[in-house]
C-alpha cells in the first residue's frame, strides 16, 4: 500500500502488515526467471573462476619461469583501465563471436580476474615451500600439489573470492543491461528496472522485489562471514 511507504514519521514496523505486493510479485511472469538466471550465472562463474584463477595464482606463487614478475605487473596494469572505456569494443567483440543476448556474455568475461589472481597469489605464497618440496620428492606433480596441499590450506581465501564474486555479479547492472536483450534471459537487477517501469509508481511492489533480491546475499554472508574476515586478514599479511 503506497500510503504506508511515504508515511511520516517513518516506521520500521508498520501498523498493518500488507502482503499483497508479494502475492503480485509471485505471479509475475518473469520475476522467478530473473531470479534463477542470476543464481545460475553467479554459480557457474564462481566455479569457473575458482578453477582458472587458483591455477594461475599457484603458477605465479610457486613456479619459476621467465618474465614471471613482468607478466604479473602487466596484468596488474590492465586493471588501471576503466571498464567503461571498453564497453563499445567489448560489445563489438561479443557480437563478432555470437555472445550477445546469451548468458555466457556475462559468465565468460568474468571467468578470470586479476584482482583475485593477486589476492590468491599472496595467500599461496604464505604456504611453506617445504610442503611442496617434500611432495615433489614423494613423486607428486605440481597439479597434485595444487589441489591436494595448497587448496585445502587456503579455504578462507577461496571463500572470500567466492563471496566477492557473488556480490559483484549479483549486483551487476551494466553488463546484462547492455549485452542481454531477451527479457527471459535477464538477470534480476535489470529485471527489477523493467519491473519498475512496468509497475509505474507502485513503490511497494518495487521494494518487495528488491527485498527478495537481497535475501540470498544476506544469508550467504551470515554463514560465511567468519571465513570472509579470516581470508581478508590473512591475505593482507602474506607476502
Amino acid at each position: 500500500m503506497n500510503n504506508q511507504v511515504f508515511i511520516d514519521p517513518l516506521r520500521i514496523i508498520p501498523e498493518k502488515i500488507f502482503t499483497g505486493n508479494y502475492k503480485t510479485l509471485f505471479h509475475h511472469r518473469f520475476y522467478f526467471h530473473w531470479y534463477w538466471n542470476s543464481i545460475r550465472i553467479v554459480l557457474i562463474t564462481i566455479l569457473l573462476r575458482g578453477f582458472f584463477v587458483t591455477l594461475a595464482a599457484y603458477a605465479f606463487a610457486k613456479l619459476r619461469f621467465r618474465f614471471r614478475e613482468m607478466l604479473l605487473l602487466l596484468l596488474l596494469a590492465f586493471t588501471l583501465i576503466p571498464s567503461d572505456t571498453t564497453v563499445i569494443a567489448r560489445y563489438l567483440m561479443y557480437k563478432q563471436i555470437s555472445l550477445i543476448d546469451s548468458q555466457w556474455v556475462i559468465i565468460l568475461p568474468a571467468t578470470f580476474d586479476v584482482f583475485f589472481l593477486f589476492l590468491l597469489r599472496q595467500f599461496f605464497m604464505g604456504v611453506p615451500d617445504e610442503l611442496s618440496e617434500s611432495a615433489i620428492v614423494d613423486g607428486c606433480s605440481h597439479f597434485k600439489i595444487y589441489y591436494k596441499i595448497v587448496l585445502p590450506l587456503c579455504v578462507p581465501a577461496l571463500i572470500t573470492m567466492s563471496l566477492f564474486t557473488f556480490i559483484w555479479l549479483w549486483n551487476d547492472f551494466v553488463s546484462p543491461f547492455l549485452f542481454i536483450s531477451s527479457m527471459k534471459k535477464q538477470m534480476l537487477t535489470v529485471g527489477l528496472q523493467y519491473f519498475q517501469g512496468e509497475a509505474g509508481a507502485n513503490y511497494g511492489l518495487q521494494m518487495a522485489g528488491a527485498s527478495l533480491c537481497i535475501l540470498i546475499p544476506v544469508i550467504m554472508f551470515s554463514f560465511a562471514q567468519k571465513y570472509f574476515i579470516q581470508g581478508i586478514a590473512l591475505t593482507g599479511i602474506k607476502g
